[in-house]
Order: C-alpha cells, then sequence, then structure tokens
C-alpha cells in the first residue's frame, strides 16, 4: 500500500471529526443564505425600535410597492402581458377600502359615501374588489398580447382618473377622503400611542409589521405559484405561445386568471398604501405610477419574486431619499427653490438605471447573484 493511500485511509485524531464535504454542517456553511436571512429577518424586526417616522413611513411605501409589484411581475415578467393600467387596479383597492370601511360623512362640501364595515371585513373585500375589477377586463386580457394589451390597459388609466376626479361622494374629488384606521383582532393601526419597551408605537411602527406580514405572504405565495404547474405554464406561454397551446395549456384561461391575480395584489397595496397615507388623493395613482411600477420589474428582474422585490424599494425609496437630502446633494433642491427637483431627479437615475439593465444586465438585479443562471 502506497503512502498516499495509507494518508487517505488513516482514522482522524481522537476527538476531531474528519471534514467530509458531503455532511450538512459543510453544506450549510458553504451556503450562508439562511444565517443572512434570518440576521435580515432579525433586523427588520427591530427597525421600529430606533428608525424615526420618515424612514418607517418609506420603508412602508416599499413594501407596498413590492406588493404591487409582485403581482405585475407574475402577469409582465412571467407571462409576457404588459399592462400599464396597474395604478388603476391599486385605486380600486384604496378607494374600495375607504368606501366600505368608512361612515358617511360631509367634508369639503362633498357627500361621503361609506358603508360602516367592519376594516378588517372592508381590507379583504377591497382586494377582492380590485380583482373583481380585474376579471371584468380579463376577457380583453385573455385574448391580446404585447402591444395591444400595454394600450387596452392604458384606457384604463384615464377612465380611473375621470372616475376619480368626478365621483365625488366616492372618492372625495381633488382632495380625496379620509381613511379609516384597521382594527384587527381589537388592535387599532392608528396614532394612538402604545408603549413597548420604552418606544413609543404610532401608526407607523403598527403598520410596519402588518406590512412585512402582508409582504412575505404575497411573496410566498407568487413563489409557490410560479415553482408550481401554473408558473410552468405561465413561463410557456410568455415564450412560446402557440407550442403551449399545443401542448394543451389553455392560453386565454391562464392569461385572464394571472390578470385577476395581478389585480389583487395590486388591490392589497393600494390598501397598505392609503393606511400609510392615512387620506387618498386621486392624483397619485396616475399614469407615472403605472410606469414606476414597469421600472420595478425591469430593474430588479422579469419573472422574479426577489427582483421585484429589489427593483420596488429602488425605485419608491429613491425619491424619499433624495428629498431628506437634498440640502446636501448637489443639484437636487426642493421644489421651487432652484435646481432639479427630487422628484425629477429620481426619475432620471431609474430610467438611467432601466436603460443600464436593458443593455447590460438583462436579467436585471436579481440575476447579480447567479450571473450565469437562465430565466425561469
Amino acid at each position: 500500500m502506497s503512502d498516499a493511500t495509507k494518508d487517505a485511509t488513516a482514522p482522524a485524531p481522537s476527538g476531531v471529526a474528519p471534514p467530509v464535504a458531503g455532511t450538512p454542517l459543510a453544506g450549510r456553511l458553504r451556503r450562508p443564505a439562511p444565517y443572512l436571512w434570518l440576521a435580515g429577518s432579525v433586523v427588520l424586526l427591530l427597525v421600529p425600535f430606533y428608525l424615526d417616522r420618515f424612514w418607517l413611513q418609506a420603508g412602508l411605501f416599499a413594501m407596498a410597492a413590492a406588493i404591487g409589484a409582485i403581482g405585475l411581475n407574475l402577469l409582465t415578467g412571467s407571462t409576457g402581458q404588459l399592462s400599464m393600467g396597474h395604478a388603476f387596479f391599486l385605486a380600486v383597492g384604496a378607494y374600495g377600502y375607504c368606501v366600505l370601511a368608512g361612515e358617511s360623512s360631509t367634508e369639503n362640501g362633498h357627500v361621503l359615501t361609506g358603508l360602516g364595515l367592519p376594516t378588517w371585513l372592508a381590507a379583504i373585500l377591497a382586494v377582492l374588489l380590485a380583482g373583481a375589477a380585474g376579471g371584468l377586463f380579463s376577457p380583453i386580457a385573455g385574448r391580446l398580447s404585447g402591444a395591444y394589451l400595454g394600450i387596452a390597459t392604458l384606457a384604463l388609466i384615464f377612465i380611473g382618473q375621470h372616475v376619480l376626479f368626478n365621483a365625488d361622494s366616492l372618492t372625495g374629488g381633488f382632495n380625496g377622503r379620509p381613511v379609516p384606521p384597521l382594527s384587527l383582532f381589537g388592535f387599532t393601526f392608528d396614532d394612538a400611542e402604545v408603549v413597548v419597551a420604552a418606544v413609543p408605537f404610532q401608526s407607523s411602527e403598527k403598520l410596519w409589521y402588518l406590512g412585512l406580514a402582508a409582504l412575505l405572504a404575497g411573496g410566498l405565495f407568487a413563489r409557490g405559484v410560479l415553482r408550481g404547474r401554473p408558473g410552468r405554464a405561465l413561463n410557456a406561454i410568455r415564450d412560446h405561445r402557440i407550442a403551449a397551446g399545443v401542448m394543451g395549456v389553455p392560453v386565454a384561461r391562464y392569461r385572464a386568471g394571472v390578470f385577476v391575480l395581478s389585480s389583487m395584489y395590486a388591490g392589497l397595496a393600494g390598501v397598505l398604501l392609503a393606511l400609510v397615507f392615512q387620506r387618498t388623493v386621486p392624483e397619485y395613482f396616475g399614469m407615472i405610477l403605472s410606469l414606476e411600477y414597469l421600472a420595478m420589474i425591469v430593474i430588479g428582474g422579469l419573472g422574479s419574486v426577489a427582483g421585484a422585490v429589489i427593483g420596488a424599494a429602488f425605485v419608491s425609496l429613491l425619491p424619499q431619499v433624495l428629498t431628506h437630502y437634498s440640502d446636501s446633494l448637489p443639484l437636487v433642491s426642493a421644489p421651487g427653490t432652484g435646481g432639479i427637483a427630487p422628484g425629477e431627479a429620481s426619475r432620471y437615475l431609474y430610467g438611467a438605471a432601466v436603460v443600464a439593465v436593458v443593455l447590460f444586465l438583462p436579467g436585471g438585479i436579481a440575476r447579480l447573484k447567479n450571473p450565469g443562471e437562465k430565466k425561469k
């Protein structure tokens, strides 16, 4: 027996386990992702104890944007259906919650209609209402594709803006209407102060955990859809629509179904946005918002749940960060004081990011982890 063979077969010293590459411990050491996820989760849970209201609201806007972006990514990234009307379904969710949960009242000369339902039930019904609105449009979505569907959904924005500004009894008109705080299991997500570990919790701190739960549930559900049989059918429709139909995939039914699902995600995002804003304003739910959602999924990565979250965080946080630090940034200044307004600067930056991603990173930021991975 050779010396090399003896060394290979020699037992390990007493008390020392041999470094076997196939053991679970070695596998965990090579894959630090679970530890990173655990550390990130702990940080997110502790954020309300250390950050002020501005950053908490910025994070909540990012969570709501991420939920809506996941829904749009299911439609556009995974199925290849271009939608320009995502903001319409956010408005349906936001205003649907206000009408269902609010009480009838008079404000600024407008008689506001409200059904006064329990707020938790109103939130669920608002999401279903957004899905029903998507269901009414789904026969069109099931038969159109590409630019044709994009133009058709563009009409939803103009219809929605007209209704929001003119249906005063439902929307409050130009000035909008107040948003009733959500109550769940006897706990109200309002500005009434609750002290937790010597830290005063108001609406932003309370909604932080609600937003995390909604984002986690929405992300896990979308991931399950994409990794299962429906996800494979959606990708087949996106890549080879005719071949998918030949293989027995009901193309029109899947297209219509994913449009409804995407609308429900948008409705949930709209409800969360309304709770954060505490007042709905029609002007917010316009064309620019729909374009921002398209930028989110392109920058983050089409067809990826993680990419939707990354892109949503980038696009939604950028204008708020620029506004917060406008005094110390060159060329950026507060609106009306000269220079470039933070909102305009943010659009220039994420517009440039879209171009850069399309040219140099077609898979989006989410593909940086595995640049050689094929798009699923």
